[in-house]
């Protein structure tokens, strides 16, 4: 399928996601980079034949089959200890790559040594542009995220939340994050930097290591050269107060790490104010409209759930 000697490992860790992993391991088999490759998918416990259907389509890919769900972060590093490549594409199993596209992002690489984490250019799957250029966390940006102020002023870099919507992704640019979806990483920046942060399940992983490339002197860089689609959230839907909550202890980790005490209350704070409002809305609204609406239930039990979760604690189920 590629040739004999690997420069480019592709990482997937899936969860339950047989028909997406159908499909992005299906873009890499009909449109190789020139480059050698290998694939790692890492099954984190699945129970919808994702493993059958892997063995039995793709005999090529290399299958971890671990026997619990390790979480992203974790399941991850299990298949990157084990790659040969001088570049780790760290591959989300919603993703479809466009032809050309690791031959683009390692190109890249080759020509920017600097350069420590690539990002491509991602698409919705109607083809509509999906940010993927971050800013680090802060509390300004969080409060704005919360109060919805980045929905209101759209475009505004002022009022913007982590997400860089006002950037129109139409060129190279060096940016604090790459969101997680697609990272191609030099693997000389993986051995400085460390392996994904196993504290984190889901989610902040690509905002925590980002974080620690800068502080070690890598860029991390938008390139809209090469080109995929991610078909966000499908694989998490499903779950919606598990993802919640994973999330939100996601960041508070994440703070708790880059931030002092003062940072740390802020951020609890916010998301106190924030969930406190929307379920308070949605219990309103659903009063309001005499009934049982399926979206204000889904708020009340996704914000109720984080509510709790911040002021008790409690274990999340991982698998």
């Amino acid at each position: 399928m590629c040739p004999s000697t690997i420069d480019i490992s592709v990482v997937i860790v899936g969860w339950n996601a047989k028909h997406y992993l159908d499909l992005c391991l299906g873009s890499l088999e009909k449109a190789p980079p020139k480059r050698g490759m290998e694939v790692f998918v890492v099954d984190n416990a699945s129970s919808d034949d994702s493993v059958e259907m892997i063995e039995a389509k793709y005999p090529w890919v290399k299958l971890i089959k671990s026997k619990e769900n390790l979480g992203f972060s974790k399941g991850n590093n299990v298949a990157i200890r084990q790659c040969q490549g001088r570049y780790v594409a760290l591959v989300n199993p919603d993703v479809i790559v466009f032809p050309g596209c690791l031959d683009a992002l390692a190109d890249f690489l080759d020509e920017n040594p600097r350069v420590g984490n690539v990002g491509p250019r991602v698409f919705n799957p109607d083809m509509s542009m999906q940010s993927t250029c971050r800013r680090f966390p802060n509390l300004w940006n969080n409060f704005c995220s919360a109060s919805r102020l980045e929905t209101i002023f759209k475009g505004s870099r002022l009022f913007a939340g982590e997400h860089m919507f006002y950037f129109p992704h139409d060129r190279t640019l060096a940016v604090d994050v790459i969101v997680g979806c697609f990272s191609f990483i030099r693997r000389e920046a993986l051995d400085q930097v460390g392996l994904l942060d196993e504290e984190l399940f889901m989610y902040g992983d690509d905002v925590d290591w980002c974080r620690r490339a800068r502080n070690a002197g890598w860029e991390v860089v938008f390139y809209p050269g090469a080109k995929a689609i991610h078909d966000r959230g499908k694989t998490t839907v499903a779950y919606p107060v598990r993802f919640a909550i994973a999330q939100q202890r996601s960041v508070l980790h994440y703070w708790k790490k880059h931030h002092a005490v003062l940072g740390v209350i802020g951020i609890r704070t916010i998301m106190l104010l924030h969930h406190g409002l929307r379920y308070v809305m949605a219990t309103v609204s659903a009063w309001a409209q005499a009934g049982l609406n399926v979206q204000n239930e889904a708020r009340k039990q996704v914000s109720g759930a984080c509510l709790r979760e911040l002021f008790a604690p409690r274990a999340v189920q991982k698998a």
